[in-house]
């Protein structure tokens, strides 16, 4: 680091006396089903294709019983995929295994996604559904095996009967291994129906059944979000009409729920539904941001197979409207109305009589804003708001913070008088700390500001603290400007190792390691350290080169005042900070500070490095006027206590 001799003089005076409130929604997160961020990943579900429903159309080198082996010891089984007479309509496959066993086993194996992590005197729930075809099947034994062959636990299940019938039992693994297997067999001669198997841990994070990874929900729930928006994305409006996501589809019984491919090139098991969706935000303590389709598929449905980017567009015929405009106001009657509702009848039954406080509603995702999708969502909009005046209904404005959709959705937003409208913007660092301004003109009335994805990208996508600093500034603007952008969230939040679509990302995981990256810090920081009142702050420096971005807020609920530096030079400086305007001001503050190498990245795969940049925290003393150094390329935070107000 240079001498402290290379310092230049900056000053940040706060004006405590011009307090101006802001939203206490501000920061949140964002999940999208990208990346195996659901089944494989967050979604605690330990089998693979757990109902047979995988086709050509999730993955061309995939079919019905991807992620399946068969076992033929001392027997001989054929495998085939039916669909007469299954369990539910929306659940149309299962598998019949041809079994003549007499002497031997026979069965299937399952590896998970990418291997089964099985922890020692941890319990598991084996469930699964059966039924005897024909002939005369014996007893179904469940088995948690050893990448070497060891057996982890075992259990037995009855004799499958002539009727569609749920067997279920626990095992409680005696060893522990990250490559385990799940294994199911079977004796005798006939013909054997299964569907729906399912191997799922009892830890889950907050124990809940059907719910979510312990461990990356943990890392979620720590980013203390404010909101939470799901399930898209493009995963929302889907790769054509068909691939919607329909959120009655996703609620219910695990086995009466429609699968369907991912838009991202993989499948939706939808285990994680609108009812988990919600639970976790109740959980997390996140306010629930559904997004629905605006009546209209994503504009780049079939561009991998045409190339033809936003020409694909598509409109539900306007005589489904009518239903599909129904089905909007159900959703809100299902997360909020009374358990004497219809729809609030259902949510009671699968275990909220409570409703979940539902306020934001996202309608429509990155859309082009033809006249195919303006007819839609103003029929939506319209019903909505005449029904619920009460919910926030969040517009769009195209995929991008410039260019004709963004000016098109804004124009109509403001003539439909919408709430709020979502703004997206992948750039490089630069464009942020060159856009600090951006909001400061936006209008204070009428529709207000959901930054609903945004994330530097810096050179070769990589999570640099370059790019989160450049995110940190931005915020910093956001803070400022916290009147009218209400809400703002990082995208994509989850990527698995080895199985990414999209670069970068907040949080990577495999089965058993999570690495935090550098974004993610300063996203928890804001967070965490976020206010309800935003004090107005005037930084000086002995320079035009605009390398210092600050804001200042106050949490009223504890009266601490928060000031948050973000610098890009690439010499420490040395800066007064005048906090006279304060009334009241303890001796003592925390600081925190995030700073390394601009091109350093949390990578555990990196033998020499693999966690370079972390943010620490330490006590200073403080006054009315005090000096700091502000370390070059750094995020800091100073939190100092007060009265209860300014």
């Amino acid at each position: 680091m240079p001498e402290s001799t290379a310092l230049q003089n900056t000053s940040l005076t706060i004006q405590a006396d011009q307090p101006k409130p802001i939203s206490s929604d501000l920061f949140g997160i964002f999940f999208e089903d990208i990346n195996y961020s659901a089944d494989g990943g967050l979604y605690a579900e330990l089998i693979q294709n757990r109902s047979f429903e995988y086709t050509s159309a999730d993955n061309p080198d995939w079919n019905f019983f991807t992620g399946w082996e068969l076992i033929q010891d001392g027997g001989s089984c054929l495998v085939e995929l039916a669909d007469a007479s299954p369990i539910h309509p929306n659940n149309p496959h299962y598998v019949v295994l041809n079994i003549d066993s007499t002497s031997g086993e026979v069965g299937l194996i399952n590896q998970g996604f990418d291997g089964i992590v099985i922890r020692e005197g941890e319990f598991y729930d084996v469930s699964l559904f059966a039924r005897n075809l024909s002939g005369t099947i014996g007893t179904l034994t469940v088995r948690l095996v050893s990448r070497t062959g060891e057996i982890l636990g075992e259990a037995a299940l009855p004799k499958p009967t002539l009727d569609w019938a749920k067997y279920t039992t626990t095992i409680q693994a005696t060893g522990g291994d990250n490559y385990a297997r799940f294994v199911l067999v079977t004796s005798g001669s006939g013909a054997l129906a299964l569907d729906v198997i399912s191997l799922f841990p009892q830890k889950t994070f907050h124990n809940r059944a059907n719910g979510q990874r312990a461990d990356l929900a943990q890392v979620i729930a720590d980013l203390k979000p404010k909101f939470m928006r799901f399930p898209g994305g493009c995963l929302a409006h889907g790769d054509g009409l068909d691939n919607m996501y329909r959120w009655k589809d996703t609620i219910g019984p695990i086995e009466t729920r429609r699968e369907q491919f991912n838009i991202w090139n993989y499948h939706q098991s939808v285990g994680l539904g609108y009812f988990e969706y919600f639970q976790f935000c109740e959980d997390i303590g996140a306010k629930p941001v559904p997004i629905v389709p605006a009546g209209v598929c994503c504009p780049n449905t079939g561009a991998k197979f045409t190339g033809l980017w936003e020409q694909g567009q598509q409109g539900l015929p306007m005589e489904d409207m009518g239903e599909y405009v129904q089905e909007v106001l159900d959703l809100i009657e299902w997360a909020n109305g009374p358990i004497t509702s219809t729809w609030g009848a259902m949510r009671a039954e699968a275990g909220h009589p409570e409703p979940f406080g539902l306020k934001y509603l996202g309608v429509g995702n990155e859309e082009r804003i033809t006249p195919v999708f303006k007819e839609r969502f103003k029929m939506i909009f319209e019903a909505v708001k005449a029904k619920y005046p009460e919910i926030v209904i969040i517009g769009t404005s195209g995929p991008r913070p410039e260019g004709e959709d963004y000016d098109d959705g804004w124009s109509f937003a403001q003539e439909l008088n919408v709430d709020m409208v979502d703004e997206h913007g992948y750039k490089a660092p630069d464009w942020y700390w060159n856009n600090l301004h951006r909001f400061d003109s936006y209008a204070r009335e009428g529709a207000t500001v959901y930054l609903g994805e945004f994330a530097a990208h810096d050179m070769g996508r990589a999570n640099t603290l370059r790019s989160a600093l450049a995110e940190a500034a931005y915020m910093t603007s956001l803070e400022r400007n916290g009147d009218v952008v209400r809400l703002a969230s990082y995208a994509p939040l989850l990527a698995k190792q080895r199985r990414t679509q999209w670069l970068p990302d907040l949080i990577y995981f495999d089965n058993t390691q999570i690495t935090l990256s550098v974004n993610y810090y300063v996203q928890q920081l804001f967070s965490l350290n976020a206010g309800d009142v935003y004090l107005p702050i005037t930084i000086h420096m002995d320079t035009d080169e605009e390398n210092i971005a600050a804001s200042c807020v106050q949490d009223t609920t504890s009266g601490d005042i928060i000031i948050k530096i973000v610098s890009r030079s690439e010499v420490p400086l040395a800066a007064g900070i005048d906090l006279s305007s304060v009334s009241t001001l303890e001796p003592f503050a925390t600081c925190t500070v995030l700073t390394g190498d601009p091109l350093a990245v949390n990578n555990p795969n990196n033998f020499w490095r693999p966690v370079s940049v972390l943010p620490e925290t330490s006590n200073m003393a403080i006054s009315s006027v005090f000096n700091y150094e502000i370390p070059a390329y750094s995020l800091t935070i100073i939190r100092m206590s007060t009265s209860r107000s300014v």
